[in-house]
């Protein structure tokens, strides 16, 4: 019997039948449900809308044990939210979009019976392991997690530009000025990487990305390295502090202390109901090649 956990957000009015047809008929297929805690009583108790049974987790540490499958229903917001609640389990995760653009995502959910539900339920699916980043800050809060699936990013808190200093491996790069800087994990390269100038990396690529975020110095460029080179951050500037963000989650870090970023020491579990799954979203989704000569014999 399949053992799923359920995480969502609020959704609109047009959101919450979908949800409720994918929940119905996994439930009616056998499959034991358990909810996040304030999801579930935002459906049952904000909406009044009545779920399949099943226990509620609220942390990491209250997720029950023996889950199978962990589905992310939203965007890509609720997909890199599910990750501090897996973390090291080692549990898949499929995000099902119900979201605009959903490029992490897996699925898409409709107001029919998803075709796709039957693989999802007997695993007929890929799992990918794809690396996270990891942060160490002192001025990280100790019950911050630390672990990215995206990116990591330091930038200005103020409007002054920020001098950055960074050496990788012990390595440095020449100081320089811009509004902030990315760290990027392949799977992170379509995301903020990609909308400051980074390249588009292939997902099973084992190579990390820096990318300046609007950088003063014209000779300043995107650098792809080993994902398990170590990189250490310098933050300069005439104010106390900066914002270092953790895909989508943030806090202040003081300028001149050493911000550490490493490879995680372990994956996450990425479910992918299709063998190109990462090609057809770039075609669908971001729009890869579209010109209207395509539409025309050669």
């Amino acid at each position: 019997m399949n053992f799923i956990a359920i995480l969502g957000r609020r959704m609109d009015d047009e959101s919450i039948p979908k949800m409720l047809v994918l929940v119905r008929e996994l439930s009616r297929r056998g499959a034991r449900l358990c909810y996040l805690n304030r999801f579930y009583r935002y459906i049952t108790q904000d909406k009044l809308i009545e779920l399949p049974k099943g226990p509620v987790f609220s942390s990491y540490e209250d997720l029950p044990e023996g889950i199978d499958l962990f589905l992310s229903l939203g965007g890509d917001g609720s997909f890199l939210n599910s990750m501090t609640y897996v973390r090291k389990r080692g549990i898949p995760v499929a995000g099902i979009n119900f979201g605009r653009l959903g490029f992490l995502t897996t699925a898409k959910a409709g107001n029919e019976i998803p075709k796709w539900i039957d693989d999802l339920l007997e695993g007929r699916y890929s799992i990918q392991e794809r690396d996270m980043l990891k942060v160490q800050a002192l001025s990280m809060p100790e019950w911050f997690y630390p672990y990215s699936v995206n990116e990591i990013s330091i930038q200005r808190k103020d409007p002054e530009m920020v001098g950055i200093e960074m050496r990788i491996d012990g390595r440095e790069l020449p100081l320089f000025w811009a509004d902030g800087v990315v760290i990027s994990t392949p799977t992170g390269s379509t995301a903020y990487s990609l909308s400051v100038g980074g390249p588009i990396v292939m997902p099973d690529s084992k190579v990390l990305v820096m990318a300046p975020i609007a950088p003063h110095n014209l000779n300043v460029r995107p650098l792809v390295m080993p994902i398990d080179a170590k990189l250490e951050i310098v933050i300069h500037s005439r104010r106390a502090s900066a914002i270092l963000s953790v895909d989508n989650r943030s806090f202040e870090v003081r300028c001149g202390e050493t911000v550490c970023v490493t490879k995680g020491e372990y994956p996450f579990k990425y479910v992918s109901l299709y063998d190109d799954n990462f090609i057809n979203a770039l075609k669908n989704k971001l729009l890869w090649g579209e010109d209207k000569r395509n539409n025309t014999d050669i």
